[in-house]
């Protein structure tokens, strides 16, 4: 198994990534610099954490045209796991691979603390090995993490369940007191209608050993792996590779994530 980290000008969550990949869970990462214009032999890819391109202009406006996107974008296409970790998740909505934007902190500060996570969906290849009820406290780094779309895309995002983290209090509550930079709907995370592109702001890398104060992005990769190894033979994807795959939780699925034998 190979999952591939991109490396943008300006990424600094990339080693991060590679080591939990590595280090953690014993799994091939390697690099992907922002110039390659092909991903190479990958299972999965991971837009990473940092400033790419330092945020001129926008947060992931100018890094949705590295010649690496247009490949990232074609593995997205032919079902592989794309995974965007904060500046990640900017750069999927920027690329148009996740529908919303983020846009500044409503505090108009940057926010650097542990937040808690609640899991909607358990029926994705991002959080399958969420256990039930579990909430995760995940650290957060942004200033630019204020989700925001229109109400058709939120109330779409609601009716297909692709709205996999909501920002909660410790007792599993979306509250405003819980929202760290006024995302709509508490969002924390979302995939697209296929299943198959995630992205959060929160860091589940800087989340992995106790050491940090918590393991519990350890969660969000098992997930990853846990599904690859179970579906994904060790090649480029295709779309055919999600047939048959497991329901691992009663949650359900969310529209077009047919992880009941469809496939995707």
């Amino acid at each position: 198994m190979n999952v591939g980290v991109v490396q943008f000008p300006g990424s600094n969550c990339d080693q991060d990534v590679v080591h939990v990949l590595r280090n953690v869970f014993g799994v091939s990462a390697r690099y992907i610099w922002h110039k390659s214009s092909k991903l190479g032999p990958v299972d999965a890819v991971v837009l990473p954490g940092g400033f790419s391109y330092g945020d001129y202009l926008r947060t992931g406006a100018i890094a949705r045209f590295s010649p690496v996107m247009s490949a990232v974008q074609q593995f997205a296409e032919n079902g592989g796991l794309v995974l965007g970790i904060c500046n990640g998740f900017q750069i999927l909505c920027e690329a148009g691979l996740l529908p919303g934007a983020l846009v500044r902190n409503r505090s108009l500060q940057f926010r650097c603390e542990y937040v808690f996570l609640k899991t909607l969906n358990r029926n994705t290849p991002f959080t399958l090995k969420v256990p039930p009820d579990q909430l995760l406290r995940i650290p957060i780094a942004h200033g630019e993490g204020c989700y925001f779309a229109d109400e058709a895309i939120l109330a779409q995002l609601q009716a297909e369940n692709r709205i996999l983290w909501q920002y909660c209090d410790v007792n599993g509550n979306p509250t405003e007191a819980a929202n760290p930079n006024g995302s709509l709907l508490n969002i924390a995370g979302i995939c697209n209608a296929r299943g198959n592109v995630a992205a959060l702001m929160p860091h589940p890398e800087r989340a992995c050993e106790p050491i940090l104060g918590s393991t519990d992005g350890k969660f969000i990769f098992a997930s990853i792996l846990a599904f690859l190894t179970e579906r994904v033979a060790l090649s480029t994807p295709k779309p055919e590779i999600f047939a048959g795959a497991k329901d691992h939780s009663n949650t359900t699925p969310a529209k077009n994530l047919e992880f009941g034998g469809k496939g995707f």
